[in-house]
């Protein structure tokens, strides 16, 4: 490694992971309130007994809980636990990180003087949704919950890690003095996988020069692939994207954008690690080759439609 290597592989940890902390603090501590506050019971009754109509509704979950790919992770594995349907579970860690509030606004205000800004806002959020109903249905109808999940994400019922049910709702300040150290004990817990993820991203992009990216990105098809390597590669919180990725409209056609702006807040690198501590291998090798593979023709054919 040169000196400048050094420096921007330093810029690059530093900058990614102040970004994240915040988003992953905040789902640890959404995580440790469902813990403590929501029993079985409460989930069982607010998900649709129709499991498509379910998945649907796991889609559009982020408005309730508006968390970031950070976030989003610890926030799933404690709804797993407390018997939320892993259709659910997976539309909603997909989805929330682009149909939360926040990320409707940030991607207004950044697309709102762009020629083709209607476009990219509106296309983000119905291709987001797409993605991840279809996905969700394809968990499914083809896997159950014992073959998708760790150990320790699975109900208790379910065979889990033995993760205590709360019978009743405790008073709210012991309540609230529980769910911190669930919180904490979550935020160490999914932290080491943000830190692996972090230093990945960090290194790949500091040996893989941007401009190279940028120069391969012609054609309908290329163009996109290399924004969805960019969109992985960078890791950019989702509530931010938008603003980085209004800088490359110059470069990129308007479906390579649409495709950094789908397919990077589903998976980026830290966001992989992070699904590999709550979902099997097998899982998380699907939940990177569908988005994957939907987004890209998502992008193309919006290339090829505005060509």
């Amino acid at each position: 490694m040169t000196s400048s290597q050094i420096v921007t592989f330093i810029n690059s940890f530093l900058s990614i992971f102040i970004e994240a902390v915040p988003f992953l603090l905040l789902g640890t501590l959404v995580s440790g309130l469902l813990e403590v506050f929501v029993t079985r019971e409460d989930i069982v009754r607010a998900v649709p007994k129709n499991r498509i109509l379910a998945t649907v509704a796991g889609t559009f979950l982020g408005f309730a809980f508006p968390v970031c790919e950070c976030g989003v992770v610890p926030v799933t594995r404690r709804l797993f636990t407390k018997g939320l349907p892993t259709s659910v579970g997976v539309a909603f860690v997909l989805a929330a990180p682009v149909m939360n509030p926040i990320v409707l606004v940030s991607t207004a205000l950044a697309f709102r003087d762009y020629n083709d800004g209607a476009v990219i806002i509106v296309s983000r959020f119905v291709v987001t949704a797409l993605v991840a109903i279809i996905v969700g249905v394809v968990f499914e109808l083809t896997t159950k919950p014992h073959e998708v999940l760790l150990p320790g994400s699975l109900a208790p019922v379910s065979g889990g890690a033995g993760v205590a049910v709360t019978p009743e709702r405790p008073k709210l300040l012991p309540g609230m003095l529980s769910a911190l150290r669930f919180g904490i004990d979550e935020f160490f817990d999914m932290g080491r996988f943000l830190v692996i993820g972090t230093l990945l991203a960090s290194l790949m992009q500091t040996f893989i020069p941007q401009s190279a990216l940028r120069e391969l990105g012609s054609g309908p098809v290329l163009s996109v692939l290399i924004m969805q390597a960019l969109a992985f590669i960078l890791s950019v919180c989702s509530t931010v994207d938008s603003f980085l990725a209004l800088s490359f409209t110059g470069i990129f056609p308007t479906g390579s954008i649409l495709a950094f702006l789908t397919f990077g807040p589903m998976i980026d690198i830290k966001s992989t690690l992070m699904l590999a501590g709550v979902f099997r291998r097998r899982a998380v090798a699907y939940l990177i080759i569908l988005p994957l593979l939907l987004t890209l023709l998502a992008g193309v054919w919006m290339n090829l439609l505005l060509r």
